[in-house]
C-alpha cells in the first residue's frame, strides 16, 4: 500500500490518494483506498485488508457493488428493447427462458460470484434434450455477462465456449417446417374452407397462402395497408422479418378473399381479427392445420410456393423478391434498387390461378 501523489489541473496542487497493488485473478492490479487527507491511513490500512481477504475467498473486491444476475438481466432487456420491433415478443421470449432456467440457479446470486460450473448447471438438464432452447440460454446468459464485464464488475464470461467443450456438442439437423407439394396446396386449402373455424382464421389462412406471406405479417395486417385501387398490400418494417417494408401485389384471389372480411369490420382496424377482436394468436392458424390434418404448418406454404416457382421457371430473384427475403450479398444488394413489383403481380395471379383461387 502506498500514497500516490500526482498533480490535478490546477496548477500548484497535488492529489493524494491511496493505492493497494494486488494480484486479482493472476494480475497485478492497482486499487484506490480513497484520497488523504479524507481517508486516514488507519482506514486505508483496513480497506487494503478487506481487499486482501477477498481475494482470497476468490472474489473480485472492485465487484462489491455487482447487481444480482436477475438485476443485471432487467439492465440489459432495457438496452436491447430500443432495437426489437414494438410488439413483438423478444422480451417476453428473454424473461421467460431466463425465468425458468436461469434464475433457479443463480438469479439472486451476484454476477461477480457466478461461475461456469453454475451455468452448466443450469444447462445441462436440457442440454441434448432441448439443444435451440439451451443455445438460446446461453447466449442470453453470455450477453449479460458481457455487459457485467463492460460494467467492471466481472473479467470473464462464464457462459463462453467453454461450456460447449465441456458438455459436448449438442447441435442437430435442422427440422425444416412441415410443407405439402406445391399440387396439394389448394385441396388444402379448400379442407380449411370446409371446417367450422372462425371465418377469419380460415381467411386469414388462405390469404397467407395466396400471398406466400408470414403468419405474423397476415395476423397483424390492418385495412389502412392496403390499396385496393392498385391492388397492393404495403407491410410496414414493424412486421416484417427484413424490418423494411414490403410491397405485396395481391391477386384475384387475395382480393376475393378480402372482400369476404370486409363486412366484418367495414375497412377498418385489422383485416382478420380474432373473436374478441384483438391480434389472432400465433398459434391460431397452427391449430387450424393440426387439427384438420392438413399435413403443414401455415409458414410451410411459402416452401410449397418457392418450390413452384422453382419448378416452373420463375426467376430466382422475382422468386425471393415475392417472399420478401432479404438480399444478403453486398454488391447484389446495392445494384437492386426496384422491387419487381410488376412481375411479381403476375406471379401471384399465376399461383392463384394454379391453386384454383
Amino acid at each position: 500500500m502506498s500514497l500516490m501523489v500526482r498533480p490535478t489541473k490546477i496548477e500548484g496542487r497535488l492529489s493524494k490518494t491511496w493505492v493497494q497493488r494486488i494480484r486479482i485473478n493472476g494480475k497485478e492490479t492497482n486499487l484506490g483506498l480513497g484520497s488523504y487527507p479524507a481517508v486516514t491511513l488507519a482506514e486505508a490500512r483496513r480497506r487494503a485488508l478487506g481487499n486482501r481477504q477477498a481475494v482470497e475467498e476468490g472474489r473480485n473486491p472492485r465487484a462489491r457493488k455487482a447487481p444480482t444476475f436477475r438485476q443485471a438481466t432487467e439492465k440489459v432487456i432495457r438496452l436491447h428493447a430500443a432495437k426489437w420491433k414494438p410488439g413483438g415478443r423478444s422480451e417476453e421470449s428473454w424473461r421467460s427462458t431466463l425465468r425458468t432456467y436461469a434464475y433457479p440457479r443463480f438469479g439472486n446470486k451476484r454476477v461477480d460470484l457466478i461461475t461456469t460450473a453454475d451455468v452448466m448447471a443450469c444447462l445441462a438438464p436440457v442440454w441434448h434434450q432441448r439443444p435451440e432452447t439451451a443455445s438460446r440460454v446461453k447466449q442470453r446468459i453470455a450477453a449479460v455477462m458481457r455487459w457485467c464485464i463492460a460494467q467492471g464488475f466481472r473479467e470473464n464470461n462464464p457462459a463462453d465456449d467453454r461450456i460447449t467443450a465441456a458438455l459436448g456438442s449438442n447441435t442437430k439437423r435442422p427440422q425444416h417446417m412441415k410443407a405439402l407439394h406445391h399440387s396439394q396446396v389448394g385441396n388444402a386449402v379448400r379442407a380449411v374452407e370446409a371446417t367450422d373455424a372462425h371465418w377469419a382464421t380460415i381467411a386469414a389462412f388462405k390469404f397467407l397462402t395466396l400471398t406466400a406471406t408470414r403468419s405474423g405479417e397476415v395476423r397483424h395486417a390492418t385495412w389502412d395497408e392496403i390499396d385496393l385501387s392498385t391492388a397492393t398490400w404495403t407491410i410496414p418494417s414493424e412486421h416484417t422479418k427484413t424490418g423494411r417494408a414490403h410491397r405485396t401485389p395481391l391477386s384475384t384471389g387475395a382480393l376475393a378473399v378480402l372482400a369476404t372480411a370486409l363486412p366484418h369490420s367495414g375497412g377498418k382496424g385489422l383485416i382478420f381479427p380474432s373473436p374478441t377482436g384483438r391480434t389472432l394468436s400465433n398459434a391460431t392458424m397452427s391449430k387450424l392445420c393440426k387439427e384438420n390434418k392438413i399435413g403443414c404448418v401455415p409458414h410451410g406454404m411459402r416452401t410449397s410456393f418457392r418450390n413452384w416457382c422453382g419448378e416452373t421457371g420463375v426467376s430466382r430473384e422475382v422468386a425471393e423478391r415475392a417472399l420478401g427475403h432479404e438480399i444478403r450479398n453486398a454488391v447484389e444488394r446495392a445494384y437492386a434498387r426496384t422491387d419487381l413489383l410488376e412481375s411479381r403481380r403476375q406471379l401471384m395471379e399465376e399461383w392463384s390461378c394454379y391453386l384454383g383461387m
